[in-house]
């Protein structure tokens, strides 16, 4: 089923990097955040899509909005994945596809690769932005006029 456009995203939690637990009631509602799910850590789409995210996390941040990362990979791939490219944003471990489930994300190629899609809320927690793309750079571009957008209105 997932998420729909002006969905409200119901409360869940994960593993951050850290180890500790990450509880969404503490961010959805609160500002506006860019959620995207990504197939594994290390390799290079999803490297350059890190660190294309990485290299604009101060203008998602100016306009208030926090970026997560959401990939199966263990905690301990996350840490040397987050460490080795000097990610800022939080990177959540979604072993059990637990939160994939939740969004609705689609796997990709006849279903062997988990899917690369980008949900933007708003700061009430409602879905404004669902990009479905296998293309990495993309994503932040998409998120970023959408977040841009929002902060126009308001």
């Amino acid at each position: 089923m997932g998420l729909k456009l002006g969905d409200v995203v119901p409360n869940f939690t994960a593993q951050t990097t850290d180890g500790s637990l990450f509880d969404s009631k503490d961010y959805i509602g609160k500002k506006p955040l860019v959620i995207y799910f990504y197939p594994k850590d290390d390799t290079s789409v999803c490297t350059a899509q890190a660190c294309s995210f990485r290299d604009q996390y101060e203008d998602f941040k100016s306009f208030g909005a926090e970026v997560i990362g959401v990939s199966s990979d263990s905690i301990e791939s996350h840490q040397k994945f987050a460490k080795q490219y000097r990610l800022p944003f939080i990177l959540l471990s979604d072993s059990k596809k637990q939160l994939r489930k939740l969004f609705g994300v689609p796997n990709d190629l006849l279903g062997l690769i988990p899917g690369r899609v980008t949900y933007v809320l708003d700061d009430k927690g409602k879905v404004q932005l669902i990009f479905n793309s296998m293309s990495g750079p993309i994503h932040i571009k998409k998120a970023l006029s959408c977040i841009k957008g929002m902060s126009e209105k308001s």
